[in-house]
């Protein structure tokens, strides 16, 4: 890859499987960091083990997030979302290294998404069957515009598929995005609060939901 980082960032995304399938584009497409909003365990189920080939950081706000990205990583922050003068992905409006941020896949970007944003793109379709795109495939769609642009090298291929690295070091506990003594503090208080609140049951052997099926009610808002 030459000269440009992308950046993907999860925020409110409600359905279980799209993280894991979110990392295995991320990884594909030469994303940098995949940073995870609010909770730090994630479901990695459609990855195909491609979590482990990509660094994920965590923020407990989405401001947080932005300071980030905007003050050590000189990015741009990209909503993905068919909005009032959203660009079209295939024009290319990139400047610099970008972070793209996903909407929820029903009710897309909230407003809080909407004010960290500097611009927008949004996928341009052709068929009259339906109003949008799933999450893991619009995030699939712009990250491949963003590397064509960009200009990253692709990857070496064998036969029908492209060589896979080696597995490297493990970041940390399986499906969990390891924080600060600090963070973890916050997470467990975080947590708690959820749990008096009815958001999640501890019982993930009951007939309740697991806590990983209620990423929605638990991410922070600012």
């Amino acid at each position: 890859m030459v000269g440009f980082e992308s950046y993907v960032v999860v925020h409110n995304i409600a359905k279980r499987h799209n993280v894991g399938t979110l990392a295995r584009s991320a990884t594909a497409f030469g994303v940098t960091e995949l940073i995870l909003v609010g909770r730090r365990d994630f479901n990695a189920f459609g990855s195909h083990g491609s979590a482990s080939h990509i660094r994920f950081r965590h923020f407990h706000s989405l401001i947080e997030a932005r300071n980030y990205l905007k003050e050590e990583k000189d990015c741009d922050i990209c909503g993905v979302e068919i909005a009032d003068g959203a660009s079209a992905v295939n024009e290319h409006p990139f400047k610099r290294n970008t972070a793209f941020l996903l909407g929820n896949e029903g009710s897309g970007l909230s407003a809080k998404e909407y004010e960290i944003c500097d611009f927008f793109v949004y996928i341009p379709q052709y068929g009259c069957g339906t109003a949008s795109l799933n999450v893991t495939v619009a995030a699939s769609i712009v990250l491949h515009h963003f590397g064509v642009w960009a200009g990253f090298s692709e990857r070496v291929r064998d036969g029908s598929k492209f060589i896979v690295a080696d597995r490297p070091v493990k970041q940390g506990r399986r499906n969990f995005c390891a924080g600060t003594e600090e963070s973890i503090i916050e997470e467990r208080k975080l947590r708690k609060e959820s749990a008096e609140n009815g958001f999640f049951d501890e019982n993930e052997n009951g007939n309740g939901s697991s806590s990983s099926d209620l990423l929605n009610g638990l991410f922070l808002n600012e």
